[in-house]
């Protein structure tokens, strides 16, 4: 059986540590862990701690900290900027598989067209969590409260900017760019990108791309542009 792992917004490197209620109960009342039992324990910021429980306490459990290491975040990094979706489960499935596949940054984006505007940072940033610790990841996306699409786009500094909109005119595939270690990648709402915002964002640098023939709702255009870029050689 693997080891367990549990999230701890701040750590130390090792003694005796408190984990907060939310964990503790968890453990000991979901996962019915005992003294003697080891976990991992990850502050979502590249931090790893193995610990063994010695109080199995519901509420306050106390572990002793026995091996801290950090790992420096692997691979690409990757920011999406997605519409809100007027169904908020399919932007919760969206925001569990772009952490699973490991994305950096996610902007949840409020566009012209966009339906829906409330937003609970709280659950959103809770289920990144549960999906992080599922996957056994030691990183957390970093998920910021709504944002005017206006605003990502003058304010981005990325190396690469593209923008996957369905709209006629000259597109690249993204399967056949090449793509940076460091990319923004921008969806629209069910009734794509408006024509002023697409401009906007190609006189700021951003290439339309394409994702293919079909039309694809925005949370799965999500998921393959998180599979693709993740991925990308």
């Amino acid at each position: 059986m693997s080891i367990p792992y549990f999230y701890q917004q701040e750590l130390i490197k090792s003694g005796v540590f408190i984990l907060n209620e939310e964990t503790s109960k968890h453990c000991i009342q979901v996962l019915r862990m005992k003294t003697g039992e080891t976990m991992h324990l990850t502050d979502g910021k590249g931090g790893l701690c193995k610990a063994i429980i010695t109080n199995e306490h519901k509420r306050n459990c106390e572990v002793n900290i026995v091996e801290s290491t950090f790992q420096e975040h692997k691979g690409r990094k990757v920011t999406i900027g997605i519409s809100l979706l007027k169904n908020a489960n399919r932007l919760e499935w969206f925001l569990e598989k772009a952490t699973e596949l490991g994305i950096t940054e996610i902007i949840p984006l409020l566009c012209q067209r966009t339906e829906k505007q409330q937003f609970r940072f709280d659950r959103m940033n809770q289920i990144l969590i549960s999906a992080m610790l599922q996957s056994q990841q030691i990183w957390l996306p970093i998920l910021h409260q709504p944002t005017k699409l206006e605003e990502v786009i003058n304010s981005s500094v990325h190396s690469q900017k593209l923008i996957a909109h369905c709209e006629e005119g000259t597109k690249q595939s993204i399967n056949e760019l090449k793509i940076a270690n460091e990319v923004q990648i921008l969806v629209g709402p069910e009734g794509d990108f408006s024509p002023t915002e697409i401009e906007l964002a190609l006189q700021n640098g951003y290439l339309p791309t394409s994702l293919g023939n079909t039309r694809l709702r925005t949370e799965t255009a999500g998921i393959v542009v998180a599979t693709l870029l993740a991925n990308a050689l």
